[in-house]
Formats: C-alpha cells, structure tokens, sequence
C-alpha cells in the first residue's frame, strides 16, 4: 500500500463520519480512528524498512488542511446538482478500455443518459443521469472505488 493510497483512505474514513476503520492485509494493518476533529491512525507495518515507515506515520495530519480548503468550493457548487452512485463498486468511465468515454467536462447529458458503469459483485451496471444539463465535474477518477451516496458529476441544469 502507498502512502498516496493510506491518505485516501485518510480522507474518506474523516468525511465518512466513521468512528472506527480497522483494515488488515498481508503485511500491514491501519487502525483509523476519528473523534471530534481530530483523526487518529496508527500503522503497523511488517517487513517493512525503518525508512518506508516514517513518511507513513506524517500522514496523519493530512486530512485537516484539505478538509478546510473544501468548504469554499462547495458554497460554489450549490447551483449546481450532483449525480451520485446509487451503489458501492467500482466506477468506470467508458463501457470498455477500446471505447471512448460516456461524457466528458463540458458535454450537454439529457435525462436518461448514461454518464458511467459501476462494477459491482462482476456485474456492470449503467448509470443514468436523473437530470438534463452540462456535465461542469467528474468528481471521481476512473477506475476507482465508490461508495453508495457518493458525489460522481456535477451537472449544470441551467
């Protein structure tokens, strides 16, 4: 796992209201725990060396910058109305890797369009747009995973 990766989840864990995250794999184990404002990781890392460990321990801290700094841009985007996962899986961008992407940053959707795929238990399943308008952000990279209730695109109505 890369310190990118743990910050993620950092993140997510903070804005999800979660008391409590463990996570254990082969040779790492992350305990996150989140009160009231402050956030709590501890890493346990095995066979790793002295030096992989300490940057890994810095990320701590991470989450209070980026959440402060989000509070501004969101006032902004209240005009506009958000598409969300209906599910939890895995969100792509284009049907397949050999075709082009469903909508892109400035593209006009209509109601019933479809704007992605989430992948869930090898099923594909088709997102639709509730709405009419144009796309202003993909809020999600491709190929990455998503929550059920997770912001994906914000759609200009107007």
């Amino acid at each position: 796992m890369e310190l990118k990766d743990i910050q993620n989840l950092i993140k997510f864990v903070a804005r999800s209201g979660a008391n409590e995250v463990k996570l254990e794999m082969e040779d790492i184990k992350i305990t996150i725990k989140t009160g009231e404002g402050k956030t709590e990781t501890t890493i346990l890392q095995h066979a790793a060396p002295l030096s992989m460990a300490a940057p890994v321990a810095q990320a701590a801290p991470a989450p209070a910058a980026p959440v402060a700094s989000e509070a501004a841009p969101a006032a902004e985007d209240s005009k506009y109305i958000t598409i969300t996962s209906p599910m939890i899986g895995t969100f792509y961008r284009r049907p397949s890797p050999d075709k082009p992407l469903f909508v892109e940053v400035g593209d006009t959707v209509q109601a019933d369009s479809v704007v992605c795929v989430i992948e869930a238990m090898k099923l594909f399943n088709e997102i639709e747009s509730e709405v009419s308008g144009k796309i202003i952000k993909i809020l999600v990279e491709d190929s990455t995973p998503v929550e059920f209730g997770q912001p994906l695109f914000l759609v200009d109505p107007s």
